[in-house]
C-alpha cells in the first residue's frame, strides 16, 4: 500500500547526497552504551573461551572495539560454527541472544565444533538503536568485496582468518515495528524511491538461502524455537515481508546477491533468524531464549548429519 508519509530528510524522488546523510546522522542520539551493556558480558567469558578483538570502528576505536568469542583448543579436524549478532545494532536479541548462547550453551557443543561468536557487529547501531551505520549505509546489504561499511569489512576479515571450513552460520536478527515506522521510510527517502507500506509479521521466522535452502535444517530451527515462542504465520498472499513462505515459518533470500551477512561464508547450513520483539506475547528474555533455541535446534540437527 502506498503511503502519503514523507520522510523529514531529503526531497521526495531524489537520492540523498552528503548533506542529507549528515543531517540524518546528526538527528541520531546515544540511547544505550555498548561499553556498559555488551563489552562486560563478553569479557566475563574470557575464562571459559578465547576472547579476541578482531577490529574497531574508526568512528571511535576506543568506544567501539569489535570482539569475537572462540572455543579454546582450536582443532582443525572439527567443523566450524559461526554465530553473528547485531549486524543491525538495533536488533537487541541478536546481540544478547548470541551472548546468552555463549554463556549457557557454547561449552556443550565445544567437543563437536570449533565455534566463533561475533555478538555485536555494529556497536554504533547498538548505541543509537539504528539499522544503518553513521554513513547511512546498511551493513547487512554490504557484505561484498571493497565493502563501504566497515562493520561488514571487519567481519569479512574475521571470517577470512578462520582456520577450517565453516559448516554452519547462524545470523541472529529481529523484525520490529520500527522497520515500517522508521527504517523502511528512511530507506525509500535515501534512495529517492516511493515508500510502499508493508506488514510486520507477528512471530518468529527464518530466512534461508535461495541458492542453498536446506529445508530440513530450517525446519529443525523452527521446531526448536516453537517451544519458546510463536512462529509467524503467512499473510493472505502466502508471504512474510513480501517473500513467499516456502515452509512453515521460512522464507528464502539470495544471500550473496543481496550482500547479506548470511552469504559471508560458504557454509553448508545457514540461516538468518528473525525474532519479533514487539509482540505482546513475548518478553525481552523470551526473545533472547528464542535466539538460543534457534542455534541449539540448528546445531542438534547438524550433529545428526555428521
Amino acid at each position: 500500500m502506498r503511503s502519503s508519509y514523507t520522510y523529514p530528510i531529503g526531497t521526495p524522488g531524489e537520492k540523498w547526497g552528503d548533506a542529507e546523510r549528515i543531517a540524518w546522522r546528526e538527528q541520531t542520539t546515544i540511547k544505550r552504551e555498548y561499553q556498559q551493556e555488551v563489552v562486560p558480558k563478553i569479557q566475563a567469558l574470557a575464562k571459559q573461551f578465547d576472547v579476541e578483538q578482531y577490529g574497531a570502528l574508526s568512528y571511535d576505536p576506543t568506544r567501539f572495539p569489535l570482539f569475537c568469542i572462540k572455543t579454546k583448543s582450536w582443532d582443525v579436524t572439527k567443523p566450524v560454527v559461526l554465530i553473528t549478532g547485531g549486524v543491525h545494532g538495533y536488533e537487541t536479541s541478536g546481540v544478547h541472544g548470541a551472548l546468552e548462547f555463549a554463556q549457557t550453551q557454547m561449552s556443550n557443543y565445544a567437543q563437536h565444533f570449533n565455534i566463533v561468536v561475533a555478538p555485536c557487529v555494529s556497536p554504533w547501531g547498538y548505541e543509537t538503536i539504528n539499522r544503518w551505520n553513521p554513513l547511512a549505509i546498511d551493513p547487512n546489504r554490504s557484505f561484498y568485496q571493497d565493502s563501504p561499511a566497515e562493520e561488514s569489512a571487519n567481519l569479512m576479515a574475521l571470517v577470512a582468518s578462520i582456520q577450517g571450513d565453516i559448516l554452519v552460520h547462524i545470523d541472529l536478527h529481529e523484525t520490529t515495528d520500527t522497520d515500517e515506522s522508521e527504517f523502511r521510510p528512511a530507506l525509500a527517502a535515501r534512495d529517492g524511491i516511493e515508500y510502499i507500506e508493508g506488514m510486520i509479521p507477528d512471530g518468529f521466522y527464518t530466512v534461508g538461502d535461495t541458492e542453498n535452502p536446506q529445508s530440513d535444517f530450517q525446519a529443525a530451527v523452527i521446531e526448536s524455537v516453537s517451544k519458546v515462542t510463536h512462529i509467524a504465520p503467512a499473510d493472505k498472499a502466502g508471504e512474510i515481508i513480501g517473500s513467499a513462505v516456502v515452509q512453515h515459518g521460512v522464507i528464502n533470500y539470495p544471500m550473496v546477491k543481496l550482500g547479506l551477512c548470511g552469504g559471508v561464508t560458504n557454509c553448508t547450513y545457514g540461516t538468518t533468524t528473525e525474532v519479533y520483539p514487539d509482540s505482546p506475547k513475548v518478553t525481552d528474555q523470551e526473545c533472547n531464549e528464542a535466539q538460543v533455541a534457534a542455534i541449539v535446534g540448528g546445531l542438534d540437527h547438524v550433529l545428526k548429519q555428521l
